[in-house]
């Protein structure tokens, strides 16, 4: 991955103005500085965005738009730039460049495995300890090497309790003002420090669950849960129906428990009814399928499975796990903008700056990283790390500043390739924009971070224009009716892509909307696969 060259700290304030019909009116004392207001392509630029910005999609909604040059950091468009919009997943952008640049790129998440007591041959007499740090892409075949290493060292019986040891972060699982009907999504999972994700998505603290239908009318369906565990229930109160019925199987978690109800009917011959469903205390989840493992490898524990308590500092260690370096970590994060990603790398910057795993500190240390590199903080408000809350605010011209500002970082090719890219069909490469922009200067170019909630979207990233120069931009809008305005973003990263000395002529935003993905939630967190 190129990276786009180097930037600048000092910091080129879009202020607050407007465009119309080509004109830069301003409402403070003129343009923002470096403004390209009088030349035919910046006035074909102002004009082109103008006229996208007019779609009736947004009539009483809100925008904040600013496109900067990447390199000089001038503002070459703004609209409502300062204003404080909801920025869905772009908060994303500020909690990954602060994880990176506060824990470093080598940084790994160890879970290990310790025994506190004495061991004479075969037998542990005291406890045994898995203690996780925050990894969100461990699985249950890392699980099960744990457990074979455990074997390994010789115990067969541990007369004590398996203990879970998740206080690396605090027992607050959920993030401020989450929506409560999101409660069992997998999007919307649980926050802790020893997890488990059922497949290489890496949807932490998470089951999947396929429910097919039976081979006969009146037969249950078929329910299967990965990864395999007795921490869950199942409730089948569904039923396969005669083949060509309507299917209205549904999967459900129940509040405060982890029973999983199968209701409905389901044809024969359907295909399955899947979920990636969140677990209630995901701490319990890792624990039994790590119980099972040792069970698979020989080793019997013979007390209980405790959870809460911190192993001792004399412990010795039996078995470890490192997960994957951060800089591989950043590609599934942001690439399928993976909200639990974001919490657990919050939570582990509180750990390391503060040494407290909360979210208070975690969101205290990425803040104060802002502001080093030029972001207003007085201006925003950031309550969780991954934009899941509707309580965070964050204007478009803050966004465009660290976008610039970073680029000069000796981590920023890491974090940058992190970033989705326009049509690039490989859900590792494209992640949330891969069936964005296709045939258009804008495809293959664009890197951009995506956000979606109801009644909000946004779009910021990085595009190199017609004549080879990088731009930034961050585009936030909110507060709209239409079931989707990626369009809308959409034409103004074309525009970008197409726009050089000729802009006049060259500058035709794309105007189609058929085919757009859903602007309600993120499209990677519709599953299966929507993007």
């Amino acid at each position: 991955m190129t990276r786009p060259g180097s930037g600048l700290k000092s910091r080129t304030r879009a202020g607050v103005w407007v465009v119309a019909a080509g004109l830069a009116l301003t409402l403070s004392g003129g343009p923002p500085a470096g403004a390209d207001t009088d030349t035919p392509q910046g006035a074909a630029l102002q004009g082109a965005i103008d006229r996208i910005l007019a779609d009736e999609r947004l009539d009483g909604g809100a925008a904040s738009v600013v496109v900067q040059d990447a390199e000089s950091g001038d503002v070459l468009y703004a609209h409502e730039s300062g204003d404080r919009l909801m920025p869905a997943s772009n908060t994303k952008l500020a909690t990954s460049v602060a994880a990176t640049a506060l824990l470093g790129t080598d940084h790994r998440f160890r879970t290990d495995v310790l025994a506190d007591g004495r061991q004479r041959g075969r037998v542990l007499r005291g406890d045994l300890y898995l203690r996780g740090t925050g990894d969100p892409t461990i699985l249950a075949e890392d699980y099960d090497k744990l457990a074979e290493e455990v074997a390994d060292s010789g115990i067969k019986h541990v007369f004590g309790d398996l203990v879970a040891d998740d206080t690396r972060f605090d027992d607050r699982r959920l993030g401020r003002s989450w929506a409560a009907d999101d409660e069992s999504a997998y999007y919307s999972s649980q926050i802790s420090p020893l997890t488990v994700a059922p497949d290489t998505d890496y949807d932490a603290g998470t089951v999947y669950v396929e429910a097919a239908p039976g081979d006969e009318p009146g037969d249950e369906p078929k329910v299967t849960v990965t990864p395999p565990n007795d921490y869950v229930t199942v409730d089948v109160r569904g039923t396969t129906v005669a083949e060509g019925e309507t299917d209205t199987l549904s999967i459900d978690r129940e509040h405060g428990n982890n029973t999983l109800v199968i209701e409905g009917d389901i044809p024969v011959g359907a295909n399955p009814t899947r979920s990636w469903t969140a677990v209630w205390e995901p701490t319990g989840l890792a624990a039994a399928v790590f119980a099972d493992a040792l069970a698979d490898h020989g080793v019997r524990v013979h007390g209980d499975t405790r959870f809460g308590r911190a192993a001792p500092d004399d412990a010795d260690v039996l078995a470890a796990h490192d997960s994957m370096k951060l800089e591989d970590l950043l590609v599934p994060f942001m690439k399928l903008s993976n909200n639990n990603h974001a919490e657990v790398l919050t939570k582990a910057v509180g750990h390391e700056v503060a040494g407290e795993g909360t979210w208070d500190a975690g969101l205290s240390a990425i803040e104060d990283y802002l502001a080093k590199e030029g972001v207003d903080t007085s201006t925003l408000r950031q309550v969780d790390g991954s934009g899941l809350s509707r309580m965070n605010n964050i204007p478009s011209a803050e966004f465009a500043q660290l976008l610039v500002s970073v680029r000069d970082a000796p981590w920023f090719d890491a974090w940058y390739a992190s970033l989705p890219v326009a049509c690039e069909s490989d859900r590792m490469v494209g992640g949330t924009l891969r069936s964005r922009m296709c045939d258009t200067p804008a495809a293959g170019n664009v890197h951009a971070k995506t956000g979606s909630l109801t009644g909000a979207s946004g779009l910021s990233g990085y595009v190199t224009d017609a004549d080879g120069r990088e731009l930034v931009f961050s585009i936030l809008l909110n507060n709209y009716l239409a079931s989707s305005v990626k369009s809308i973003e959409d034409a103004i990263a074309v525009t970008l892509a197409s726009h050089g000395e000729d802009g006049t002529r060259r500058i035709t935003p794309p105007t189609a909307r058929n085919g757009e993905p859903p602007a309600h939630v993120e499209c990677s967190w519709l599953k299966p696969r929507h993007c």
